[in-house]
Parts: C-alpha cells; structure tokens; sequence
C-alpha cells in the first residue's frame, strides 16, 4: 500500500507563487503516473497536473503557462510549482499516484489534501 503525504499549500496573494511537495512511500513496484488534483467547494475534483513514469505531463488548460510539474524519482517525490496564482485556484489540492503494487496490480493512492488560498 502506498501513501502520500503533501505539503506546502498556504495562503497567498493573487499572484504569488507556491510550491506544492508530494512524497510518496510504501510497498510497490512502481509509480505509473503521479499528480496533482485539485476541489474547490461545491465542485468535482479535477486534474491538474500529472506525470508518467516516462516523464510526459499533462496540464488542465486553466493552469497552463502558470503550473509547472515536475518529480525527483529518487526520493518519490513530486513539485507542483504555481505561480501567477489567482483566486480561482483557492481550492484543496489532492496527490495522486497511479502504482503497480508487487503483484503488478494497478491501484490508486490518494494525499489527504494540502489547501491553497488564493486572496488579498
């Protein structure tokens, strides 16, 4: 079982940067993909950003340009690097890696969620 611990959510100005930490620890073959979430109040949770073990990303439209993904597989760790942040990016927002656990099923662990407030 794999777990995920998030950190470096907080409050900040619209157009302040934060950097989001993810680390991941457990029992598993490997890290398939692993990203970034995100749940405003009163509505679904959406992606983010992600990254495959092959180094691809993937980006919501309404973060690109501004948030930058990246992972140290080292240490199982994966950045969430925002910047020019708006108050529409307030949300909680949720590690997710997709793993091969050692019986090479394919399973999904979740972060409990590190919030991020956006406002002046």
């Amino acid at each position: 079982q794999v777990q995920l611990v998030e950190s470096g959510g907080g409050l900040v100005q619209p157009g302040g940067s934060l950097r989001l930490s993810c680390v991941a620890s457990g029992r598993m073959f490997r890290i398939n993909s692993i990203g970034w979430y995100r749940q405003a109040p009163g509505m679904q949770r959406e992606l983010v950003a992600d990254i495959t073990r092959g180094g691809s990303t993937n980006y919501a439209d309404s973060v690109k340009g501004r948030v930058t993904i990246s992972r140290d597989s080292a240490k199982n760790t994966v950045y969430l690097q925002m910047n020019s942040l708006k108050p529409e990016d307030t949300a909680l927002y949720y590690c997710n890696a997709e793993y091969s656990d050692l019986n090479l099923f394919n399973r999904a662990a979740w972060g409990q969620g590190t919030q991020v407030t956006v406002s002046s």
